[in-house]
């Protein structure tokens, strides 16, 4: 009966989600909700340079009602399964409804887009570094407002929460609201330095597992890493270019001074694609020391079994001559040695000293 049995095989790598789009042929601007799309809740958050206010699972009503009482306001919409909520956003800050388009159909590439008043960013944001899952995160500022659109709950804006909170002179809460946006965006940015930071100890501790005994899922755990890596190098290089664009634009809803900080955050991506590539090409390389590492203990292998063959050949010689049947009895010349009184004593002695004549030979060799 044939056994059918296997080995334990490796889980299969989960399928990338792939992104929504509008129906092909569909106008310009059409909003159509993804079916898997998370329910959509608002958070308001109002601030002055004396005053913060913050409305959790906010309305339109409370949009409307305090859109001209605060200098500042932002809205985050968490979720995008509700279509005419995000349209009524765009119609309340006068969004341009491409850019709305682009927001429910998540998948976009980072970019930045000037519609006059306002600018439209679109980032890559890490959802859940341990699973490696991102999210889309797309951004409106115009002159006092920051309106921003998340697939789901939990973002890296919490320290940017606690410094709006926190009553400070010549705090946030005395920006203007292109200040805000590029400290949401900052804080994208550098939420991206721990994930890279931990593949730099994991590169690490492979390095030093690899020197020490090599085994075969190193191989596996460093093509998943070249993968990441990949990954957030190719999402990187499209947020350099949505940065630099807000840096050197000369639109009015960036102030000068804020381009400055900008810069800042161009340099942060500039590291982080650094980063990436050295940590690439060491993946690269220790892939490739894995395989010389294999193929040296193979050759280690294979001397050692030549070194063995070689100290047997003369002995199977000798065996194999000594064991022909040829009979004394006949005649004097028929294998003499075999009527020796000390013949067999002799003969595994003499054998004896051709392996360890051999192996003294190899060893000034330095062939062992």
């Amino acid at each position: 009966m044939q056994d059918n049995t296997s080995g334990p095989e490796r889980p299969r790598r989960a399928q990338r989600p792939r992104p929504k789009r509008s129906p092909i042929g569909a106008s310009p601007g059409t909003l159509i909700a993804d079916p898997a799309a998370n329910r959509s809740e608002l958070r308001l958050t109002l601030y002055s340079p004396e005053a913060i206010r913050v409305i959790e699972n906010a309305s339109m009503d409370d949009v409307l009602a305090n859109c001209e009482r605060w200098p500042v306001i932002w809205l985050d919409c968490v979720g995008l399964a509700n279509i005419d909520l995000i349209r009524d956003i765009g119609k309340v800050f006068n969004l341009h409804p491409l850019a709305l388009e682009d927001v429910v159909n998540t998948g976009q590439r980072p970019k930045t887009e000037f519609f006059g008043d306002h600018a439209f960013v679109v980032l890559r944001m890490i959802d859940d570094a341990a699973a490696r899952r991102y999210e889309q995160m797309s951004l409106f500022f115009g002159e006092d407002y920051v309106v921003s659109f998340q697939e789901r709950e939990g973002d890296p804006f919490d320290p940017v929460r606690k410094r709006l909170e926190a009553a400070v002179p010549g705090g946030l809460r005395s920006r203007d609201a292109d200040f805000l946006a590029y400290s949401l965006i900052d804080a994208i940015v550098d939420s991206y330095f721990p994930p890279v930071d931990n593949a730099n100890d994991r590169i690490d501790r492979i390095e030093d597992e690899m020197l020490g005994a090599p085994r075969q899922d190193h191989v596996h755990e460093l093509h998943d890493m070249r993968r990441e890596t990949t990954a957030r190098k190719q999402v990187l290089w499209a947020v350099r270019d949505a940065v630099a664009a807000l840096m050197r634009t000369e639109e009015q809803c960036i102030a000068p001074d804020t381009k400055v900080y900008f810069n800042d955050t161009l340099d942060h991506v500039i590291r982080l694609i650094q980063m990436e590539e050295t940590q690439r090409e060491t993946i690269t390389g220790l892939i490739e020391l894995h395989l010389l590492l294999g193929q040296a203990r193979t050759n280690d292998v294979i001397g050692l079994l030549t070194i063995v063959s070689t100290i047997f050949i003369p002995l199977t010689f000798l065996v194999g001559v000594w064991g022909m049947n040829f009979d004394p009895d006949a005649s004097p010349w028929n294998m003499p040695e075999l009527r020796a009184w000390f013949g067999y004593p002799a003969a595994l002695g003499f054998m004896l000293a051709i392996a360890v004549a051999l192996l003294i030979y190899f060893r000034r060799k330095k062939w062992l």
